[in-house]
């Protein structure tokens, strides 16, 4: 079976023609095998509101796509829909147009399910999303915070860490939806999720939520301080301020991780920043691998992975806890295929989005 995987980002667009067919070894992760041909489309120019983007990117899409076979379905990444379990959706004209719509928050994945439509519709095949950023499995006692009217929410990178945690309970002789795994998630944004029996009980949340900073987000900060900076800047500024000028950007004056890796063999300052990032991100895993139980697994990903020294600094401070599994960069296109897969061989069964508070 073929599939189209379609995974929009700010400033590019990621593709890739999918073979899907069982696999040979009933142990493997999803129980089927994808192999993939990429090609990327960029776009780092992009103004105007998503509708306006969408319209531009739809057509250099349909250009990128040329000469692949017809597809089986098509599968685009999921956005901002409100709360939904995990799982594989089918997309219809009123998902597609809600997420453009972006009531949950502006992010280039909202376009995913309209592109996948679209194509699908040309070729007459379905679309699907799978595992969208606002994937909500949290245990009831993860939702409470300290102060009535505010409640923890679940927006994390939920499509590639649960495929990270499948292939991490995998590695410990493991299936998914039988182990408790943590997964870090170390890119542009961070989240530290534990899942148990393959559902998504806790998360630091990836935007304006908790957990370790990052290349450019604050992550979390001191009560006191964060008023003082409420009181300087109007919401939209400080919202700008703390998901686009903090971590590494503000501290050292470059999100680019590997300028980082460079200078932190001749710049004390590098250094200290660096080891205060890996005491924020043990610190995390610590705590979210006493959730569930003791972990099977932890498993670290995102860009920061691809970084040898810095992953093998975190990965000593946590391998007491459980086996330390990394998987440098991102799964997404291949979460995307294999969450189609999954449907299309009858693994699983597609799930139908309703509209939150319908």
């Amino acid at each position: 079976m073929i599939a189209y995987v379609i995974n929009p980002g700010s400033t590019s667009t990621k593709l890739a023609l999918a073979r899907i067919s069982p696999s040979p070894n009933p142990d493997l992760p999803g129980n089927i095998q994808v192999a993939l041909e990429r090609r990327e489309v960029f776009h780092p120019d992009l103004v105007g509101d998503l509708h306006e983007q969408f319209a531009r990117i739809h057509a250099e899409l349909m250009q990128g796509l040329e000469g692949w076979p017809a597809p089986d379905a098509v599968a685009g990444r999921g956005g901002l829909i409100g709360p939904a379990s995990a799982g594989t959706y089918v997309v219809t004209d009123e998902l597609a147009q809600f997420a453009l719509a972006s009531p949950y928050g502006q992010h280039a994945s909202n376009m995913g399910a309209a592109l996948a439509l679209e194509v699908a519709t040309r070729y007459g095949v379905p679309a699907f999303i799978v595992d969208p950023p606002t994937v909500d499995e949290l245990l009831p006692e993860a939702r409470v915070s300290g102060f009535p009217g505010i409640e923890r929410r679940s927006r994390f990178h939920a499509l590639n860490t649960r495929a990270v945690g499948r292939r991490a309970a995998y590695e410990v002789g493991k299936r998914f939806s039988e182990a408790v795994v943590v997964v870090a998630h170390l890119g542009g944004g961070n989240s530290v999720t534990t899942f148990l029996n393959g559902r998504a009980v806790d998360t630091t949340g990836a935007l304006l939520d908790e957990g370790p900073f990052s290349p450019q987000r604050a992550g979390t900060l001191p009560t006191s301080g964060l008023l003082d900076l409420a009181y300087r800047f109007p919401r939209p500024e400080l919202e700008r301020l703390l998901t686009q000028e903090g971590g590494f950007r503000g501290l050292l004056g470059t999100a680019d991780l590997r300028e980082l890796e460079r200078r932190e063999r001749d710049e004390a300052t590098v250094r200290a920043i660096v080891e205060a990032y890996i005491h924020q991100v043990v610190k995390a895993v610590g705590a979210y691998s006493v959730v569930a139980g003791r972990p099977d697994a932890i498993a670290l990903t995102g860009g920061a992975a691809r970084w040898p020294s810095l992953i093998d600094r975190i990965e000593s401070r946590l391998a007491w806890i459980a086996p330390v599994v990394t998987y440098p960069g991102e799964l997404e296109l291949e979460a995307l295929a294999e969450g189609v897969g999954r449907v299309l061989l009858g693994h699983e069964q597609a799930r139908n989005w309703v509209r939150p508070g319908a």
